[in-house]
């Protein structure tokens, strides 16, 4: 009996995984088993083998010398390295997997809505290539609904809007499908190439990427605050290329941040315009969900109110709601497999 769960327990194994432009997470077994940066560091010297991956590759970045390139495989939410990212997923399956077992797992990956045929092959083949024996693709507006506990089954209108490191997803889901979804990619990376562009025209300071994004994190919003916030960032100065220290406040980074605030906006009330009168009137009734790392911007739910007149509610825990919703479906695949892509 003891063999016979062993063996049953290896041949059984899912992943369920949020391949993210920003984060990669590995849900398996009811539960979050990796949450890691999509950051992998490669030795340029070495025919581009791999040194680091996830949070150890992330500090890496900015700071080695010219023989080692510190990337991010994942763009707008798809695969811009195929090499790389299967690199990536290969040690995140690996740090996940049960060791000695040489099964191979069936795999549900999320993916942008509207991504084509090319990129839905290339998610595939990298995975498969990994050592997935079964792949299965899931929108990741639908994930992050049924990651949410949308009622998705009713003949019903719920909107969605998923903001993460890529892209922002808007949907409407309806029975088990999406009645209407848009993927903008303008989201978290977009956000904090606004702030590192600010600062240099304002300040003439360059700073990194993840520097902007702890700027953003931290006293980062899309409204007014109730209390005043400011943060202490180091960059090189543009022209001398010296180490210099400035101080933003968080309405300076409000003002940075318009514009893609302003584009999720509208691409919501987009999404609304193109609904049925019958859907929008379920949308007025049951408002609208955020999901995403970036529905954690401050201020965001009461700016998304104050444009749409609409109730706004924010998941308890966005950034992992894709990853929840993904695993969900592959727990229960028999019931929700008309949820999948393929």
């Amino acid at each position: 009996m003891w063999l016979l769960n062993t063996l049953h327990s290896l041949m059984g194994q899912r992943l369920a995984m949020d391949l993210g432009t920003a984060n990669t997470l590995i849900y398996r077994e009811g539960s979050i088993v990796l949450d890691e940066p999509s950051v992998v560091a490669l030795n340029a010297r070495n025919g581009g083998s791999v040194l680091a991956v996830g949070r150890r590759a992330k500090e890496m970045y900015g700071r080695t010398p010219e023989s080692i390139r510190t990337i991010r495989p994942m763009k707008d939410g798809v695969i811009a390295d195929f090499d790389v990212t299967n690199a990536m997923i290969r040690h995140f399956i690996k740090a996940t997997m049960p060791r000695r077992t040489f099964a191979r797992p069936t795999m549900m990956i999320c993916v942008p809505a509207g991504i084509t045929s090319v990129e839905m092959k290339a998610v595939i083949d990298s995975a498969a290539q990994c050592g997935a024996a079964k792949v299965h693709l899931i929108e990741e507006p639908m994930a992050a609904a049924i990651g949410s506990k949308l009622p998705i089954h009713e003949v019903a209108g719920s909107m969605v809007v998923d903001i993460g490191g890529g892209t922002t997803e808007v949907a409407v889901i309806s029975q088990y499908a999406v009645a209407y979804a848009e993927s903008l990619r303008i989201a978290g990376d977009a956000m904090d190439d606004c702030i590192q562009r600010y600062v240099r025209r304002e300040h003439g300071l360059a700073i990194g990427s993840f520097e902007a994004e702890r700027v953003k994190i931290e006293i980062g919003s899309a409204a007014p605050l109730a209390e005043a916030m400011d943060t202490e960032v180091c960059g090189s100065d543009v022209s001398t290329g010296i180490p210099r220290v400035i101080k933003l406040t968080d309405e300076m980074v409000r003002v940075s941040l318009d514009a893609p605030v302003r584009a999720i906006v509208e691409s919501i009330r987009k999404a609304l315009s193109k609904t049925s009168p019958e859907l929008a009137a379920d949308i007025q009734r049951r408002g609208i969900v955020l999901a995403g790392g970036g529905a954690l911007l401050k201020g965001l739910g009461a700016r998304l109110h104050q444009e749409t007149g609409l109730p706004i509610y924010r998941v308890k825990d966005p950034l992992t709601a894709v990853v929840r919703g993904t695993g969900y479906v592959l727990d229960h695949f028999k019931e929700l497999r008309q949820v999948c892509l393929n």
